[in-house]
């Protein structure tokens, strides 16, 4: 055992929540779930660079916990989102589902701090199977489909991981958590393979849109969080500068937003969202510059303020209305003033609009494919930005709150913890917009960008005006309609059903015709067995009367044998 004792992980704070909380009286838990992840967003922030905690197995070094600029980024942001979740979710009776989300949150932070591949494996599988939970923990039968391909996908990632960490092994006889290049062989590709799946590259990717509206409301918060962005650190951490990576970035942010546009469900337009805010941080990390590192990072930071707290105000319209198509919304926004202000912030955030973190991230990736000489990069990622505004900016919250009344009417209002969970979040959206040195401090490398210059307000102001006044032309033609989306998840659910009638209902046809014919077998032995004679002859029933021979002839039998025996002497 080598390194800091005396110092504890900060995942295993939630973990031990996670054990500790469902043995509590139930008016305990909410408050147990908000001292649990405070204790994990402490521990983050008070460890010092350079900590770290290993031990030895079987001749490797396992290092438990690795401190330093990067990590902290990210252990700070996902200490901090399960705080606010928990306290969005500070209403909740459901001690599985707050167990799960602990685990999940504890996952989360020990894939950040894990200084070898093993431990991060073991992280990165508990962080599939928590997440699991927080999709089935709906009880509705299309959750617990979507929960079920969620989670084969996310073993199949899994596996690819792991392979591709043992090949490695055997290769360099090593398990650190470093920096790999792609002349490392199969193993590197398996690796980065497994983590692209949970960055949802496209074209492995459709089992976020697919899981995370079928969540449940409080669930989805924290998925929008952690699993991606889980894998975008280990993007950041162990492959910058892979060009492929800069150009799965760019499919992303456009993939993204397409498919948001054509969406219908709230959750899913956020969902294809998540997509497309990921590319910019698979992008920066493609292309491994110091500037591109950073914006990735802060990228993500912001990100799971602004993504969770647009999550937060679609569950907040959930929990009220019963309703999540923007074809069944509209007209709600004279009862839900004060959830679709703290949407906007959110809305405004991603969009990048002045004043809102997401202003300060994105546009970092943005100027750093500039600087590092990739022009047409740069252009997607800003055409990137209009589909976002128009989505989510000005489509979903026009659609939801202002547009032609649908019979939506909100029920009671939601609990008083779900806003100020929202109002929280929303705090920091505007605060890390209106002083960018408050994260910028914070980063892996130094910070030189400055996001505030007039050139840089004046694009951004004109992007969105222009969007907004190509939306209000054409909002009829944008009006949703009811419609079933299919993604690239259709190669895998149209055919579903030949699949199982070959790979399940034929196998079990076989197996069921092979268990009649062996429990027939049985019987037909065991009645052989009961009355030989019997079965042999065609006989009824056993009865030892039916073959018994009489006393008579048993007395003349023995009679015959010894009158042959005194023959026998006689002669």
């Amino acid at each position: 055992m080598t390194g800091d004792w005396g110092i504890l992980p900060p995942a295993l704070a939630p973990f031990a929540g996670a054990v500790i909380l469902p043995l509590l009286p139930k008016k305990f838990r909410s408050t147990a779930f908000l001292v649990f992840t405070l204790a994990a967003l402490a521990l983050a922030a008070a460890i010092p660079d350079g900590a770290s905690l290993a031990v030895r197995l079987m001749g490797y070094e396992l290092v438990l916990l690795r401190m330093d600029a990067l990590a902290r980024v990210f252990g700070l942001i996902f200490a901090f989102i399960a705080f606010a979740g928990g306290l969005y979710g500070f209403h909740l009776k459901d001690a599985a589902q707050q167990a799960a989300a602990l685990l999940y949150a504890g996952s989360a932070l020990g894939v950040v701090f894990a200084g070898d591949l093993f431990t991060l494996l073991v992280f990165w599988e508990v962080l599939a199977l928590a997440s699991t939970y927080l999709v089935w923990a709906r009880r509705a039968e299309e959750s617990l489909k979507a929960g079920f391909r969620y989670l084969m996908v996310h073993l199949f990632g899994g596996g690819m991981l792991l392979a591709g960490v043992i090949l490695h092994a055997a290769r360099t006889g090593s398990f650190a958590v470093e920096r790999l290049t792609p002349d490392g062989g199969p193993a590197v590709w398996l690796i980065l393979a497994g983590v692209a799946l949970n960055a949802a590259v496209p074209p492995i990717h459709a089992w976020l849109p697919d899981a995370y509206p079928r969540a449940t409301i409080t669930g989805a918060v924290f998925m929008s969080a952690f699993t991606t962005k889980a894998a975008v650190y280990v993007l950041i951490r162990v492959f910058p500068g892979w060009k492929i990576l800069l150009v799965m970035g760019v499919l992303m942010t456009i993939y993204g937003v397409v498919f948001a546009v054509l969406a219908d469900d709230i959750r899913r337009i956020l969902s294809y969202h998540i997509i497309s805010q990921v590319g910019y941080m698979v992008a920066g990390a493609g292309l491994g510059t110091e500037m591109a590192l950073n914006g990735s990072a802060a990228h993500a930071y912001s990100h799971i303020l602004y993504k969770a707290l647009l999550f937060m105000g679609a569950g907040a319209v959930i929990q009220t209305t019963g309703r999540s198509k923007l074809s069944e919304l509209g007209g709600l926004a004279g009862r839900q003033k004060a959830i679709f202000a703290l949407y906007m912030i959110a809305a405004f955030s991603i969009s990048g609009a002045p004043l809102f973190n997401g202003f300060i991230s994105k546009s970092m990736v943005v100027a750093a494919a500039d600087e590092a000489g990739y022009p047409a990069a740069m252009l997607l990622l800003v055409l990137a930005s209009v589909g976002t505004f128009l989505s989510v900016g000005l489509k979903l919250p026009y659609f939801t709150w202002f547009g032609p009344k649908t019979g939506a009417v909100p029920g009671a209002r939601p609990p008083r913890n779900m806003l100020l969970g929202m109002g929280l979040v929303a705090a920091l959206c505007v605060g890390y917009g209106a002083a960018p040195s408050l994260l910028y401090r914070i980063l892996p490398f130094p910070v030189e960008y400055r996001p505030y210059t007039g050139a840089h307000l004046a694009e951004t102001i004109q992007i969105l005006a222009f969007t907004f006044a190509a939306f209000w032309l054409f909002r009829k033609i944008l009006k949703p309609k009811p419609h079933e989306l299919l993604d690239l998840d259709w190669f895998y659910r149209r055919p579903a059903a030949f699949f199982r009638r070959i790979f399940v209902d034929a196998p079990a046809a076989v197996y069921g015709w092979t268990d009649r014919l062996a429990v027939a077998l049985i019987a037909k032995a065991a009645a052989f067995g009961r009355n030989p004679a019997g079965a042999i002859s065609g006989g009824g029933d056993y009865s030892p009367d039916r073959y018994r021979q009489t006393t008579q002839a048993l007395i003349l039998l023995a009679l015959g044998l010894f009158i042959v025996l005194a023959l026998a002497v006689i002669i």
